[in-house]
């Protein structure tokens, strides 16, 4: 069934195979495409969603998690959230995407800069086979260096470097797991597990925001979806959902 829910990492987070559906605004024969802007509906994402899942038949773990809006800026505040806590390739580009339409409608009102004859700031140079040039030189400084002798003390002060690099770097790891359980994000959530048709019986009863305008969901199909699953937390019946 449908339910809000909030998006959050937790220990029990595992590795998982599955495929990945999109439903967003830009999908070609899907959204609404204006002068105004790209649209969606809830109910025309999901019912995109099940005609995909129609098609496969048998029995799979099913998430779908999605974010809908009656206004531009309420669609973005809701996606950037989720984007914060789950970065999944189906809402970036999403995100890429608003933001490039937005910007360029914003671009379309105002009056174009005066020719300006200085020169743009200097920003580094990097090209494929540069960076490829430099890289190998880099490792052949590296061999080099490795090559000299070192001293007993030196190869102590090496040591010891490589010591507080580790330590650093399972720190900075720690450190990253705690900062992601410490973000959330509140989106509309779809869970079934079993045989596809009665699945898709459930998946377009009662789909959330029917009058919003903007809408982005993804669709997780699997045979064990536990892993997702646990990042999905009903909430407390007094906080407002």
């Amino acid at each position: 069934m449908w339910r809000e829910a909030r998006i959050a990492f937790s220990d029990s987070v595992a590795a998982l195979n599955c495929s990945v559906i999109p439903a967003h605004p830009w999908i070609y024969g899907l959204g609404q495409q204006t002068e105004n802007g790209a649209y969606l509906s809830p109910v025309n994402a999901i019912n995109y969603l099940a005609e995909k899942l129609a098609g496969t038949g048998g029995a799979s773990d099913i998430v779908i998690m999605m974010v809908s809006g009656q206004t531009h800026d309420n669609f973005m505040a809701n996606l950037s959230q989720l984007v914060d806590v789950f970065p999944s390739t189906a809402f970036t580009q999403v995100r890429r995407l608003a933001e490039s339409a937005a910007q360029l409608a914003a671009e379309k009102m105002q009056i174009p800069a005066k020719y300006s004859k200085s020169l743009p700031a200097a920003i580094p140079l990097s090209v494929p086979t540069s960076r490829t040039a430099l890289a190998a030189a880099a490792v052949k400084k590296a061999q080099q260096e490795a090559a000299d002798t070192v001293g007993m003390s030196g190869l102590k002060k090496l040591m010891g470097e490589f010591k507080q690099q580790r330590e650093n770097l399972i720190s900075g790891i720690s450190s990253g797991l705690t900062d992601l359980q410490g973000k959330s994000a509140r989106a509309w959530v779809f869970t079934a597990s079993g045989d596809l048709p009665s699945t898709l019986l459930e998946l377009v009863k009662g789909i959330p925001l029917q009058s919003s305008v903007f809408t982005a969901a993804m669709m997780l199909v699997g045979d064990n979806l536990d892993g997702i699953k646990g990042m999905i937390h009903d909430l407390e019946p007094d906080t407002g959902a």
